[in-house]
């Protein structure tokens, strides 16, 4: 195994080609851009009844971090919909917050094409691409996010967003969290710096340990789309195959799994992101089922997660979720940014013209020329 990867920069960018590390060293000031680029969001909307956000991959992440973020702290559901249809429920009292960074994302265009048969209440962030066309033709209010970066490394920008938007419309107090949220990930940051020695970086030795073996996350509460990150994370910038799920529902199923994996112990590895406010009953699950997998040999670790806040919190796990998937990639001399399998698979369903068709289907509906670039 080739460590030296790790403390060396001109190794890292060497590998690193298109500088995907970089979005994580300066994270805390994107997350910061994101904040004050979210002021200027408006909306006419009234309080809706209930709230989906319509987005895939990275872009569809915000939502999950949106509603762990809501789910003790507002009193309308949320859910995100990584489908091409809308749930049938969906009406004019349903805000409908549309997010595809690219603006091309097929699903989430079919999507905005259901809203507006619904007649939802609509509003789009991306950072341009046919989304943004048609939500200027149509007059939808939509935010407008900085371009040229991987939809994962947006995040930032489809997040805080998302956030300020609940607050916008009088359902929310979660600006409050930012100042906490954001010296947090300054300190993730100085912790896993490109120069920090392995023996002083948890995220560089954790790499190390688990460089070669399926890591298997488990999340619960507000870290459910933290564990969820962490997995797609690692899919993408890292090449491996990984796989999330939460407690107390593994307890129900997962657990059993590993009643017979000697065979395998040496292939996965399991790590439990932790509270240091988690509640008893998570606590006791947690020691017990890292008790139980003990039994299997296969090899258990820890994500602790920093701060006070909520999302301080959040923030500060998937932190580490993104460096740890980028200095993986370059311990195995990979390039981070490249996802050439989504790229084919995106080349070959062109031919279905899924986003000439939604453009179409709008055109008829509302009688407006939709001009795409």
């Amino acid at each position: 195994m080739d460590t030296h990867r790790l403390v060396d920069p001109q190794e890292m960018k060497r590998v690193d080609k298109a500088g995907m590390l970089q979005f994580c060293l300066n994270m805390s000031r994107h997350y910061r851009e994101a904040a004050i680029l979210a002021t200027g969001i408006t909306t006419s909307y009234p309080k809706p009844r209930n709230i989906i956000i319509a987005g895939m991959g990275g872009s569809a992440i915000g939502g999950e971090f949106l509603k762990d973020w809501a789910r003790g702290k507002i009193c309308v559901p949320i859910e995100v919909n990584r489908e091409y249809h809308l749930p049938f429920y969906a009406n004019e009292e349903t805000l409908v917050l549309v997010t595809s960074y690219t603006g091309d994302t097929e699903e989430t265009l079919s999507a905005l094409l259901d809203a507006l048969r619904n007649k939802c209440m609509i509003y789009c962030i991306t950072s341009g691409g046919t989304l943004m066309r048609i939500a200027e033709c149509l007059n939808i209010p939509y935010l407008q996010v900085p371009a040229g970066m991987p939809p994962r490394a947006a995040l930032p920008y489809m997040l805080i967003p998302l956030l300020m938007y609940l607050e916008k419309i009088g359902l929310s107090e979660v600006s409050i969290e930012f100042n906490e949220a954001f010296s947090i990930l300054e300190e993730v940051e100085r912790q896993n710096a490109a120069k920090t020695p392995v023996a002083d970086s948890f995220v560089k030795t954790l790499a190390i340990n688990i460089e070669g073996v399926i890591p298997m996350v488990y999340g619960f509460g507000i870290y459910s789309g933290a564990a969820r990150r962490f997995k797609q994370q690692i899919n993408e910038n890292a090449k491996m195959v990984s796989k999330w799920d939460n407690l107390p529902e593994l307890n129900h199923n997962e657990i059993v799994g590993y009643e017979k994996s000697e065979a395998h112990k040496d292939r996965l590895a399991a790590i439990f992101i932790r509270d240091r406010d988690e509640s008893v009953e998570i606590h006791s699950r947690i020691e017990v089922t890292k008790k139980l997998m003990e039994a299997s040999g296969v090899s258990l670790y820890e994500v602790w997660s920093q701060g006070k806040s909520s999302l301080a919190k959040m923030l500060s796990v998937i932190a580490v979720a993104d460096f740890l998937s980028n200095y993986l990639a370059i311990l195995r001399g990979v390039d981070p940014t490249p996802v050439q399998t989504i790229d084919k698979l995106k080349d070959s369903l062109k031919k279905n013209c899924v986003k000439e068709q939604v453009i179409k289907e709008i055109e008829k509906m509302t009688n407006v020329s939709i001009v795409t670039h």
